[in-house]
C-alpha cells in the first residue's frame, strides 16, 4: 500500500527560508514539495495548477493585505489549507490571519521541525497556533458568542438587510473597499450605506455603529 503524502507547495520572499525549507520538507517520506515561488501576480494560478493540499506564507503584507492570496485561495476551494511561518508576536496580525481563513501560525523562532509538525496537524485537519495565542482565540469567541445570542431585533434601528450585513462586515474590520469587493459593489456605494446607517443608529464613527448594534443580535455575512 502506498503512502499518502501530503502535498506542500511554500510561497516566500525570503529565498534562504524558502530554499531551506524546501531542503529539509524533501527529507520528510509523508511530504511531497510540489512548488516553491516568491510571489508574482501568477501566484494564485500556480499555486492552482500544483495543485496542493497545504499553501505555506511567509509574508502576511501578500497573504493578508495587498494581494490577499489566502482568502482569494480560499474562495477557490476551502480544501487547501493555509499556513503563515515566520511571524512574529503580533497578536493582532495573528488575529487578522485567523480571519482570513489561516489555521496554521509559525513564529520566526520556530525551528523547522516544529515547521513540519505544523504542516502534519493542519493536513490531519487541526487548526495550530502559538500557546501564547490562545487566550486571545478565547476572547474573540467569547465575544462573538455573546454577540450571537442576544434577541433579534431588526426593526430597533429600521436597518435592512443589505446594511445589517454590512454592520457585521465592519464588526470584523474590512474596509469599504474590501467590503465592496465582498459584495460585488462599488466602494461608493458601500460609503453610501455606512452614512445610512450612521444616520440611522446615530452613531459618529465605525466602531460607533458596532457598539451600538450590539443589541441588534447576529449580523448577516456575506454570502
Amino acid at each position: 500500500m502506498s503512502l499518502q503524502r501530503i502535498e506542500a507547495f511554500l510561497m516566500a520572499e525570503n529565498c534562504l527560508l524558502r530554499d531551506a525549507l524546501v531542503r529539509v520538507l524533501r527529507k520528510k517520506h509523508d511530504l511531497l514539495v510540489v512548488g516553491a515561488i516568491a510571489f508574482s501576480p501568477s501566484a494564485l494560478e500556480i499555486i492552482s495548477a500544483a495543485n496542493p493540499g497545504i499553501v505555506l506564507f511567509d509574508s502576511p503584507g501578500i497573504a493578508l493585505a495587498g494581494p490577499r492570496l489566502v482568502w482569494h485561495m480560499r474562495q477557490t476551494t476551502a480544501k487547501r489549507k493555509a499556513v503563515m511561518i515566520g511571524m512574529d508576536e503580533d497578536e493582532e496580525t495573528f488575529l487578522w490571519a485567523v480571519r482570513e481563513g489561516v489555521v496554521g501560525y509559525v513564529l520566526k523562532d520556530a525551528s523547522a521541525t516544529e515547521i513540519v509538525h505544523v504542516i502534519r496537524a493542519v493536513a490531519a485537519g487541526e487548526a495550530v497556533c502559538p500557546p501564547r495565542f490562545s487566550a486571545a482565540l478565547f476572547r474573540c469567541a467569547a465575544r462573538d458568542l455573546a454577540l450571537s445570542c442576544k434577541p433579534v431585533q431588526e426593526t430597533k434601528f429600521g436597518l435592512s438587510r443589505r446594511e445589517q450585513q454590512l454592520v457585521g462586515l465592519i464588526r470584523f474590520g474590512f474596509s469599504n473597499k474590501e467590503i465592496g469587493s465582498r459584495l460585488s459593489l462599488s466602494e461608493q456605494t458601500i460609503k453610501n450605506h455606512v452614512h445610512r446607517i450612521l444616520r440611522k443608529v446615530g452613531a459618529i464613527n465605525r466602531l460607533d455603529i458596532v457598539e451600538r448594534c450590539h443589541s441588534i443580535g447576529p449580523m448577516l455575512e456575506a454570502s
